[in-house]
């Protein structure tokens, strides 16, 4: 079906290339058919040019610079045009990286480079030039990635140090617990975000030119003097990845592994954020600014809704789903290659594209978010019986006996007023100082060093 552009986005399968797409659009050079074919260019102009600089290779001659430049020019320009011929040949080759082959001698036709044209793809198999390109993606991608990651964890940063010192109750198994700060707790995510993305960050792609089964075979029958690691390192290491030297036919695929499995992890600490800021707005702790407009329910109309939180859970899962099998299904070939990996690779992006709307959709609702200093000064004020804490503390401290069942039985299972935690602590026999300091305690100023930890991100 022959559509417009005004409506390709409607009659798009994935939600990443309809709905979603202008949330996810920088993704669109790096993970699409383009861009894998783009990067393939880029090895195979690389590789060449390596080759004219090895002195042994003598029928592959030195480039000039005019030479060279005229080379990286065919990779640097390369175009959704010249994407589209690559695509055009290989209807001819029915093999895609054989169509980039064809298209860079084409490319090379009539100029002084034709003379290497027969060293293009020279001794190497399609999986040299797929799996740099495939790391290529990654590094690319994974730099757009972390960009997102860090501007919204930055906002959450804010946050932190400016709710450091505001009181919260908090809750654990759901229920009253200790207070802290609200600041506090936005920067244990911070920490939590930042020592996951620290992991994404530690990962070079690595990538191999080793050959048809890594062994520099064919390599060495044509050039047997030549030091074919070194040239391979080379090439490798100049466009920022890192050497696999041990390989079959593929590049293992386990640094791809570890990549996804770290954007996982990321991810789950981002979902367990987005719950809960979901769960503090609806027990009110949080508030959302209206968006003029927009409709929280099509039949109740004071609702606002906590969307872009649900967005962001939901996409994260989508993500998860998609990295989460990628990483179980890629290191596994049957013995030197099967092909199973490459059908399973051109999903990559579809992990990156839910993670990045995921990442905007909670920056977003950060955005709308207000703080509700009431809500939580009501709360802290009606949950008196979390005081039982430092009371009995202080009681083990003096000696006094049973301690802790003593407050057990005036504060489990019920509300306690601030007059009844005074009044018992009034008539325990404790030095002067330890009570005087009990009686000036409220569940609001019950925070321990949470304003300081709060300020270390």
């Amino acid at each position: 079906m022959n559509t417009s552009n005004d409506t390709a986005a409607l009659l798009a399968i994935s939600p990443l290339d309809g709905r979603y797409a202008s949330k996810c659009n920088e993704l669109q050079e790096v993970f699409s058919e383009y861009g894998l074919v783009k990067r393939r260019v880029l090895v195979e102009c690389t590789w060449l040019e390596a080759l004219c600089d090895a002195k042994e290779v003598k029928e592959c001659k030195p480039l000039s610079k005019v030479e060279r430049k005229a080379l990286r020019e065919i990779a640097s320009s390369f175009s959704p045009a010249d994407a589209a011929r690559v695509k055009e040949i290989e209807r001819t080759t029915n093999h895609d990286v054989k169509a980039v082959e064809y298209f860079l001698k084409e490319k090379v036709a009539g100029t002084s480079l034709e003379s290497r044209s027969e060293f293009i793809h020279f001794a190497c198999t399609s999986e040299d030039i797929n799996n740099m390109s495939h790391a290529l993606m990654l590094r690319d991608g994974k730099a757009v990635l972390r960009g997102a990651m860090d501007e919204m964890t930055g906002k959450i940063a804010e946050m932190a140090k400016e709710y450091a010192g505001v009181p919260m109750l908090a809750h654990t198994h759901g229920q009253p617990a200790s207070p802290t700060t609200v600041g506090k707790e936005l920067a244990v995510v911070v920490a939590r975000l930042r020592r996951q993305a620290a992991e994404i960050d530690r990962l070079v792609m690595p990538a191999k030119m080793n050959g048809a089964v890594g062994n520099f075979n064919a390599h060495l029958s044509a050039y047997p003097a030549l030091d074919w690691e070194a040239v391979s390192r080379k090439v490798i290491e100049s466009l920022g990845l890192r050497q696999n030297r041990l390989t079959t036919q593929i590049e293992s695929h386990d640094g791809i592994a570890e990549l996804f499995d770290a954007i996982e992890r990321w991810n789950s600490v981002l979902l367990d954020f987005d719950r809960d800021v979901w769960t503090y707005v609806s027990m009110g702790y949080f508030k959302q600014r209206t968006v003029k407009g927009e409709i929280g329910s099509s039949t109740m109309p004071h609702k606002v809704n906590p969307i872009d939180f649900e967005n962001s859970e939901g996409n994260l899962g989508l993500a998860n789903a998609v990295m989460g099998f990628m990483a179980r299904k890629l290191p596994i070939s049957r013995m030197q290659r099967d092909l199973t990996d490459s059908t399973t690779l051109r999903n990559m992006g579809v992990g990156f594209g839910y993670t990045l709307i995921a990442v905007r959709s909670t920056m977003k609702g950060l955005g709308k978010l207000e703080l509700n200093e009431g809500r939580l000064a009501e709360d802290l004020d009606r949950n008196w019986e979390v005081l039982a804490e430092p009371i009995q503390t202080v009681m083990r401290k003096v000696g006094m006996d049973h301690p802790y069942e003593r407050l057990k039985e005036l504060t489990r299972g019920r509300r306690v007023t601030a007059e009844i935690m005074q009044d018992f602590v009034k008539a325990l026999p404790l030095p002067k100082a330890d009570k005087a300091r009990l009686l000036k305690l409220t569940p609001a100023t019950y925070i321990g060093l949470a304003e300081k930890l709060a300020k270390i991100v």
